[in-house]
Order: C-alpha cells, then sequence, then structure tokens
C-alpha cells in the first residue's frame, strides 16, 4: 500500500514538475531577482553592481518623473476602468435582447479587441491627426478643429484613454454576455409575475447575478490599466511633457533607454505592491459581498 501511494506521488509529482519549473523560472525566479537588484546599483563597463540598500526608493521619492507617471496611472485608472465596465454591461444587455441583426452587433463590438495594439495605435494616429484626421475633421463641422490631439499635455492623455476604453468595451462585453445567457429565465419570469419592471429586474435580479463576473472583469481592468506600455510607444512616446507618461512606459524607459536597470527593478517593485495590495483587496473584502444569495 505504502509502495502505491509512493508511486503515484513520484507520478503526480513528475507530471507536475514541467509546470512547477515553467512557474518558478518566469514568475517567481523574475520576481525574486527583481526585488534583489534594487537594493544595488546599476553594474556600468567594468565597475560591479554593490549593495546599497534603500537608495533606489529614497530617489524615487523624490523623482518627479516617477510621480508623474503614477498620477497619470492612476487618473487613467480612474477613467478607464468604470467606462469601460459600464460600456460593456450595456452593450452585452443590447446584444442579448431581441436586437435587429445581433449577431452583427457582436462581431462589431467584439472586432477592436482582436486588433493588435501596435495597429490600434496606427488607426488612432490617423484618426487623431492634425486638420485632416477623422476626429478633428468632425470637431471642425463644430468649429473647433485645428487641435493636436496627441502633442498638447491637456488632451494626449484623455485620448489614449478613449482608445482603451474602445478596445476594451468589446473584450469584457464576451463575459457580460456569457454570464447574463447563464441566467435562468425562471428568475426573470417570476419578477415579472411580481409586476417588476425592467428596470427593477435589472436591479434586483439581473445586476446581483452579474457581480461574480463584474469582479473577474474588474480585476482584469486593472491589470491592464497599469500594463499599457505598447500605445504610449507606439503614440507619444510618454510625451509631451510627461503629460502619457504611465508607470509600465516609465520603468521600460528606465530600463531600456536609460539602462538603469537597478532603478527600474525598484520602479517594478513598487509596481508589483500597488498591484497586490489591489488584488488582496478585491480578492479579501470585494469577493465577498458579490455573490447572489
Amino acid at each position: 500500500m505504502a509502495l502505491k501511494i509512493s508511486r503515484n506521488a513520484v507520478t503526480g509529482g513528475l507530471l507536475l514538475a514541467p509546470a512547477a519549473l515553467f512557474l518558478w523560472f518566469f514568475t517567481f525566479q523574475p520576481i525574486l531577482l527583481t526585488f534583489w537588484q534594487s537594493f544595488h546599483s546599476t553594474p556600468k563597463g567594468r565597475r560591479p553592481s554593490v549593495f546599497i540598500g534603500a537608495e533606489q526608493y529614497q530617489y524615487m521619492l523624490s523623482d518627479p518623473v516617477f510621480w508623474k507617471a503614477l498620477t497619470n496611472n492612476l487618473i487613467y485608472a480612474a477613467a478607464t476602468i468604470p467606462a469601460s465596465i459600464i460600456l460593456a454591461l450595456v452593450m452585452a444587455l443590447m446584444v442579448n435582447s431581441s436586437l435587429k441583426g445581433r449577431t452583427f452587433a457582436r462581431v462589431a463590438y467584439f472586432t477592436p479587441t482582436v486588433l493588435p495594439m501596435v495597429a490600434v495605435a496606427n488607426l488612432w494616429l490617423y484618426f487623431y491627426a492634425p486638420d485632416y484626421g477623422l476626429v478633428d475633421r468632425l470637431l471642425g463641422l463644430i468649429g473647433m478643429g485645428g487641435n493636436n490631439l496627441l502633442g498638447s499635455p491637456d488632451t494626449a492623455l484623455p485620448a489614449l484613454i478613449v482608445i482603451t476604453i474602445w478596445k476594451e468595451a468589446g473584450f469584457f462585453m464576451i463575459f457580460y454576455l456569457a454570464a447574463l445567457q447563464q441566467i435562468s429565465p425562471t428568475l426573470l419570469e417570476a419578477a415579472s409575475l411580481e409586476g417588476a419592471n425592467r428596470w427593477q429586474t435589472f436591479r434586483r435580479v439581473v445586476f446581483p447575478l452579474l457581480m461574480p463576473t463584474t469582479l473577474f472583469v474588474t480585476i482584469n481592468a486593472v491589470i491592464n490599466a497599469f500594463r499599457l506600455v505598447d500605445h504610449v510607444i507606439a503614440m507619444t512616446k510618454g510625451g509631451p511633457n510627461n503629460a502619457t507618461s504611465l508607470l509600465l512606459f516609465y520603468i521600460y524607459e528606465v530600463g531600456f533607454a536609460y539602462w538603469d536597470t537597478s532603478y527600474a527593478a525598484a520602479l517594478t517593485v513598487v509596481l508589483l505592491v500597488i498591484l497586490a495590495a489591489i488584488a488582496l483587496f478585491q480578492f479579501g473584502y470585494a469577493d465577498k459581498r458579490v455573490h447572489y444569495k
């Protein structure tokens, strides 16, 4: 019996070994090495890396570009997360109803999601082009043309926010649509028999049943809000005057443009701490309040 259990344990261990190795080499080891490197100086030429303690984090506190990037990222997240989720829910309710041409609508809503990030960036570069771009021409019809939306510090970040909402809403719509189709028709019929109107049915029956999906979508939206770098590189390079510099882009810029890998590691640790804190709140607090009872 003991030999059989031992063989089962060995077999299970061998089956798990490839996944465990990939998890170690591509997840846990990079995290530990990044944390370790953040307490060391960046090696340059023949000068090796040395332990410097928390100097990177102390410098970060006085780094105005870091605070600008963090502020931009918080504004970006606060704007894109609720807007994309609300729009996704509205679109899912539309294509789940008896709307004519709903199959075409589903395809149209989901199409931005499957487009490559760089292709989307180049498409919107044309839309935002001054004078001849689609957006500026439409604004010109009401006497507000001649705008350089990506070249102005006041409009560059909102322009990126619009792109993100346009691209992510269709992706989140798929999850809401799947959740809507799992709701039992008997619940909706019972609400109708009780005299509930459409708004009351949505508020008291449908929306509470969608809360687990909303939590899942929110987690994805938060992760996406703090990992955007493609559009910034392709469209603005963080400008003008760091108006569109987000935290991950600043990490990329410090690590690969300035080649200060240790400071980039410290910035990465801060980003991981922010995401971990948000995840702990979402799973530890919000998860207890999303299930319909």
